[in-house]
């Protein structure tokens, strides 16, 4: 399905520039989404959010920290670990990431109604289960 792959480029060539002049990329959106959320994360549950591999990981959460996005705390429950937590200054920016992605995805969708986005969802979501268990 040639059409996924165009619309995936498609994306990151519409989110990349717009995020580029908050300090994210659009590899960083699985991270940001899944910290935004919690009050810390090991790396490798990072791992298994983003489906990376962990040498991805762990370059792309260096970047990370040298750019001021996230640091790295003790663990509470294991001092031996450190946890992934966003830092106050990308948490400020991720509103702003956030109405860029709606937008985004707005355009993307202009003209389909409300059906025909539920349809373009579960038929996404099925592709995306199929490829998971595909992967095992």
């Amino acid at each position: 399905m040639q059409q996924i792959g165009l619309a995936n480029r498609g994306f990151i060539r519409l989110y990349e520039g717009r995020l580029r002049a908050l300090g994210f990329a659009v590899a960083q959106i699985p991270v940001l989404a899944a910290l935004k959320h919690s009050e810390g994360l090991p790396q490798a549950e990072l791992v298994r959010i983003a489906r990376v591999e962990q040498s991805s990981m762990a370059q792309l959460l260096g970047r990370m920290e040298r750019d001021g996005m996230i640091e790295r705390v003790a663990d509470p429950a294991d001092k031996r670990s450190r946890l992934i937590t966003l830092s106050d200054a990308a948490r400020e920016r991720m509103p702003a990431a956030r109405a860029i992605m709606l937008q985004g995805s707005a355009q993307a969708l202009e003209g389909f109604s409300e059906e025909e986005e539920a349809t373009l969802l579960a038929l996404l979501l099925r592709v995306n289960a199929n490829l998971e268990r595909a992967g095992e």
